[in-house]
This record gives C-alpha cells, structure tokens and sequence, in this order.
C-alpha cells in the first residue's frame, strides 16, 4: 500500500522542471494535510528534486547527476550571493556553464558572454540587455537595480536577473568557492550512491513467520533482513541468532531487534562502515525521515565503495588531502614519515593548529601500520600531548611504533621531533578492517 508520503514525492517527482510548488498547493490537490505536504517538500529538497529560494518559494528543479554535481544552478547562485531575483524567475532551474564578470568595455564583454553563461556586472543597463539577448543570465552587483526592459526579457527568455549587495570580487570568490566544495562534495560517497534499492531488497514483514526467513536465507545466502509493517515503515531486524531454536510457525515480530541502527541517503559511505565495524554487524536498512525503509547497505558493499574511492583521483582538494600528499617516508622506515607545516595548517598564532596536527598523527600512524599488516585501520581512540608549539615551515619528523597488535585491534604510540626536540606524543588505538 502506498502512503500520502510516498504519493507526494511521486507528484513532485512528475512535475515540469521550474514549476512552483507550495505545501498549501500539494496540501488541497492531494488531499492530504498541510504537515504532510511540508514534511514531503522538505524530503523532496533533500533528495535534490527542489530548491527553496528565499522571496521566490520552491521550485522542481532538475536532479543533478553526482558526476555533474559541479555545475550550479541559477537557484543556487541565488542563495550564495544573498540575492534578489528581478525577472526570469521560470529560468532559475538551469544550471550555468561558467561565469564572466564584465569589467571591460560592452563590446568586448560580449564577446566572452554566451549562452548558458552568467555575467556578473554592475549598473551597466545595456549590458544587462545584451547579455540576456545572448542567453546569459545577470547578476547585478553593488545593490543596484535594473530597468524595466530588462525585466520583460528576463520574464521572456526564461534567465534570471539577481541583484546582491556584495562587490563584484566578493561574489566571484564566493561562487568559485561553492564550486571548489562542490567538487569536494562530489568525491564523498553517501550512502544514496551504492545503496541496495527496496525494489532489489529482501525485507520481511512483522507477522511473517519463521519459515519465511529461513526460506529468504536459503535463496539469499544472506543472514539478517530488515522487518517492516504494513506501510513499509521500518519496525525491526532479524537475524540468524535471533531465529536459532525457533518453531517454523512463530512469528518474526516476537524475536526481531526492534528500533534498529539505520542510516539515511546523506549518511558518508566511511560513517555507515565504522559504525557496522563498532557494532559488529554486516547489514544496515537504509531510511528516510518518516522511518520507511527505502534498502539496504552491506558491509561488503561498504568496503567495495572506500576501496574504489581511494583509487579515483582527486580534484577539489581538503587539509586531510593536502597532508597526505605532504607527508613523506623518511628513509626506509616505514614508521617514520615527514612533514613540512605550510600556512594553511597555523592557526591565528603562526603554529600548526590542533586540527591538523592530530590528523598528521592520525596519517602517519595509520600508514605505519597499514605497511606492517597490511590491513586498513579506523580510529577508536586518541590520546595527544602537546609538549611545545610547532612554527610555520617548522619541518618535523613522526616516529610510530606499534606497542600491540591482535587480528582486531591495533595499539599505536607516536613522537614527534623538530630537529633534536621532541615536541608532541600520542597514543592512538585503531581496529583493524577484516576485508
């Protein structure tokens, strides 16, 4: 049986792309009650189907595929510059190919103006014009305002004109930055990416008796199933220990685990593996924010996905990226590394800041031990001394030395030096991955 949830998602989802929607809208043409209509927009927004825009309201937009996920919307460029839409609201779904920002003569600037593009200019009426009779959108900087004319065109080629207070340097940085963490965002597998979906899972339903599992697992191979009850609504798992001595009639709902660990589509791909490795447990059910099961994730799958990711190369570059292309093996030691403190790892004082130093010492640990036994590693604990205060282009040498080690878990200790003094120590305990 569908619920009013999943038919809202499903209406939203069969919209025309730049419609308006409203929970009031959804709320009278589907019957249903104004909570439910916003709980569903704000899943939709979630899952990237909408976009709400302040003084605008919410529109269908188009799903961006991951390997696109670079590429701005006009709505999105609305909400970082704090802007004010003037006309073609009906084009703020489109997604910009780049950005020119008109700080040269009309003629010249039109030459690099295209269509797809956004001009970033100031109260220059006649480029504006230009601009969108070339099928470039505008962002007007300064706080300024736009003519009439312009208006009309905006409306009738379907292109935004935004006005931001910010300064044109101000607001090419910040979209070159929203771009810059996009590309980030682009790299980090979720959950939403490798997930199993429930039209492919195997799941049970609470009064299913024993025998229907044991059937599952005999098809399946697998051990444990999420439990779901007559709406899908996600209420328990069963496993292999919950079901050892059971009677074939007996039914799931009085042996499963109730309120099970879940995790969502925005959970990382590397959050959902630690928590299965801390709880021992191979599969988690994947659910949305009113709890229906939407799959499953297995820890198999888990550790397919991380492996592939660190095989793929990288674009948009974070601190931890920066320090592992920093930190270097120092002779043939594999428990000793190096590393060179660069001003973007000091804090407000010139030193290196707490953040970074305890990831070069999470780094080299991890890398000392991963050549030793040849198994990745995940952090349970840490324990760090900060001895003396590390400069700018101070550059330090890390020495690890594993104090104990079993087939799960791993005891690592490390000492920093800069030159002949020993400025930091930790102690760091890993579990070991099982592949």
């Amino acid at each position: 049986m569908t619920t009013k949830h999943e038919l809202i998602l499903a209406y939203i989802e069969e919209l025309e792309v730049g419609e308006k929607i409203s929970v009031r809208r959804i709320a009278k043409e589907l019957s249903v009650s104004e909570g439910t209509a916003y709980r569903a927009i704000k899943e939709a927004e979630t899952r990237r189907l909408v976009s709400t825009i302040e003084r605008v309201g919410t529109i269908r937009i188009e799903r961006k595929k991951k390997e696109n996920i670079e590429r701005l919307t006009y709505a999105e460029i609305v909400n970082i510059v704090d802007g004010q839409v003037f006309g073609g609201k009906g084009g703020l779904h489109k997604s910009l190919t780049k950005f020119v920002i008109g700080a040269m003569q009309l003629e010249d600037m039109m030459r690099y103006t295209a269509a797809g593009n956004l001009l970033i200019v100031g109260n220059r009426y006649k480029a504006h014009e230009y601009a969108l009779r070339a099928g470039a959108a505008v962002l007007i900087t300064g706080g300024f305002d736009c003519s009439d004319e312009v208006r009309k065109l905006a409306d009738e080629y379907e292109l935004p004109v935004i006005s931001t207070s910010y300064d044109t340097f101000t607001v090419a940085t910040m979209i070159n930055r929203a771009i810059y963490d996009q590309l980030i965002k682009k790299e980090i597998l979720l959950i939403e990416d490798i997930f199993i979906p429930i039209e492919q899972t195997h799941y049970l339903h609470q009064k299913d008796p024993v025998s229907r599992y044991r059937e599952l697992n005999r098809e399946t191979g697998h051990g444990g199933f999420p439990v779901v009850d007559d709406q899908k609504k996600l209420i328990g798992i069963v496993t292999s220990r919950d079901v050892l001595g059971k009677e074939n009639h007996e039914t799931i709902d009085k042996m499963m685990t109730k309120d099970p660990i879940t995790v969502a589509f925005k959970t990382s791909v590397a959050a959902a593996g630690h928590r299965m490795i801390w709880e021992g447990i191979d599969l988690l059910p994947v659910s949305d924010e009113q709890g229906f099961l939407r799959g499953v994730i297995s820890r198999q799958d888990v550790l397919k996905a991380i492996q592939t990711a660190q095989r793929q190369p990288q674009q948009g570059e974070t601190i931890d990226d920066i320090i592992k292309t920093q930190l270097n093996q120092q002779g043939n030691d594999p428990m000793t590394m190096e590393f060179k403190v660069t001003p973007q790892m000091t804090n407000a004082y010139g030193s290196i800041s707490n953040g970074a130093y305890t990831a070069i010492l999470e780094e080299s640990a991890s890398r000392g031990l991963k050549r030793n036994n040849r198994k990745d590693a995940a952090l349970e604990n840490f324990t760090v001394y900060f001895l003396k205060p590390v400069q700018m282009d101070s550059i330090v040498t890390i020495k690890s030395n594993i104090l104990d080690i079993t087939r799960k878990s791993a005891k690592v200790e490390v000492e920093v030096a800069e030159g002949n003094n020993i400025v930091g120590k930790a102690m760091l305990t890993f579990q070991l991955l099982d592949r």
